[in-house]
């Protein structure tokens, strides 16, 4: 409704900008949906969770990150679990999605304004074909989340019958799709019941990367099914998240193969698979089948290096991009080799992307440092513990060394802002709230400056 009743005010004297209607939108869903998970009746108890424990539910469900200060599984009551689900569907999907959906169910006409915001949330270059990408989004997203529900109900109906199993499918198909890394097993344990399920394992994966991917890759390799033929976002994107899948794998197995808290007491086969999977679950979904807690430092930093870089564009995953990394590791290595341009696959790299990249990267990094450098003041926690959360919040992860239930009120705040940043996008968010400049004309002469 939020979303709607924003772009009804195309008409209004003052004009929203993309970026501020993104901005607005999200934040009005949050807003909703504190209201009603404050309700009594959204837990479990009959009490009311108190606003800021129901506004850091709604912010981390929006924003698909997954962070809890409450057991989802045991505190919520079904109507609070099945509200946490909508916001995350909403939120995974995006605000401008589910708008069009309204729409196009209601027969309305999408304007030219409204194609430009659904632009700015889908991040595309062009208004062409953005209408019918949302179409494919949708179709997509059911096909996907009914699959994902139907092959883990094959374990979890028999494990907790019928109706709670059929239950668990679905909120779990959603969760994985959309990278949030909401669970119901209850006592804050994630999948670590299931950590040599490989079935569960490889579904839970699949879902995870198949979100994380972005739907322009999706789509573009359902059209055209040659590589050869994609266009360079959706190759740079494959090769990007594979790249990354088997370094993080091979990472945590070489650095856990002998945790007695992780993968020590696990059979080869089960290393492998809870490798695998926290390989994947750091690229913003959330799951975890290993302590995080118990895991070396090593594999603590390594994992907050994945959770910063994220998932794709046009994903329901956060992070600053798998392509926004690949760009400037690109434009590195072509400086390293005495190029000027940055080239893959035979194509260069347009110079204002590279711009767009590292602005992006500086500010995270720039809002990352101010939080954890807060969050120090105000948490009585060790610095790994701080770090570590509030680079889950931004790259909307959920992952968490245990400090999420235990955060003062300052500190909730301070997480829920950084999940906000995190899921609308940094650089969305400084445009969204900058002043509005006339576009300069006058270029000035160069000169060089000394570097390095």
């Amino acid at each position: 409704m939020i979303a709607i009743n924003l772009m009804k005010s195309r008409h209004n004297i003052i004009q929203l900008k993309p970026t501020q209607v993104l901005a607005l939108g999200f934040a009005g869903i949050i807003f909703i949906g504190t209201l009603i998970l404050n309700l009594p009746i959204a837990t479990v108890s009959r009490q009311s969770p108190g606003f800021i424990n129901a506004l850091f539910t709604a912010t981390s469900a929006v924003c698909v990150t997954g962070l809890v200060v409450v057991d989802t599984g045991t505190y919520w009551s079904t109507l609070g679990q099945v509200v946490i689900l909508i916001l995350i569907q909403v939120g995974g999907l995006g605000i401008m999605t589910m708008a069009t959906m309204v729409f196009l169910l209601l027969g309305k006409r999408i304007t030219l304004r409204e194609r430009l915001v659904i632009q700015e949330a889908l991040n595309q270059f062009s208004i062409a074909g953005v209408v019918r990408l949302v179409r494919y989004i949708l179709f997509l997203t059911f096909i996907v989340e009914t699959s994902g529900a139907l092959l883990l109900s094959f374990r979890f109906i028999p494990k907790y019958g019928m109706i709670r199993g059929l239950y668990y499918s679905i909120f779990h198909s959603i969760s994985a799709f959309n990278n949030a890394g909401f669970d119901l097993i209850g006592g804050f344990k994630s999948f670590t019941p299931f950590k040599q399920d490989i079935w569960v394992n490889l579904v839970i994966m699949g879902l995870i990367i198949l979100g994380g991917l972005g739907f322009t890759v999706i789509i573009d390799l359902i059209h055209h099914r040659n590589l050869n033929r994609v266009s360079l976002h959706s190759k740079l994107v494959l090769l990007l998240t594979f790249s990354l899948l088997i370094l993080g794998f091979s990472t945590i197995f070489f650095l856990e193969f002998n945790n007695p808290d992780t993968l020590k007491p696990l059979p080869l086969i089960g290393k492998i698979t809870a490798s695998m999977f926290h390989s994947v679950t750091p690229r913003t979904a959330g799951f975890n089948t290993l302590p995080t807690e118990k895991l070396n430092t090593a594999t603590q930093f390594f994992t907050m290096l994945f959770m910063f870089i994220g998932g794709s564009p046009g994903s329901t995953a956060g992070g600053i991009k798998t392509t926004t990394f690949g760009a400037i590791i690109i434009t590195v290595w072509s400086i390293i080799r005495g190029r000027s341009d940055a080239v893959i696959f035979k194509k260069t790299i347009p110079s204002f992307i590279i711009y767009k990249s590292l602005s992006i990267i500086i500010i995270a990094l720039v809002l990352i440092s101010v939080i954890t450098m807060i969050l120090t003041i105000t948490e009585k926690a060790d610095f790994m513990s701080v770090i570590f959360e509030v680079f889950s919040a931004f790259g909307t992860v959920g992952l968490s060394l245990g400090l999420t239930p235990e955060l003062s009120p300052a500190g909730k705040i301070l997480i829920i802002l950084t999940m906000f940043s995190g899921r609308v996008g940094p650089l969305t968010l400084a445009l969204a709230f900058s002043v509005r400049r006339k576009k300069v004309t006058i270029k000035y002469p160069e000169e060089k400056i000394l570097v390095g």
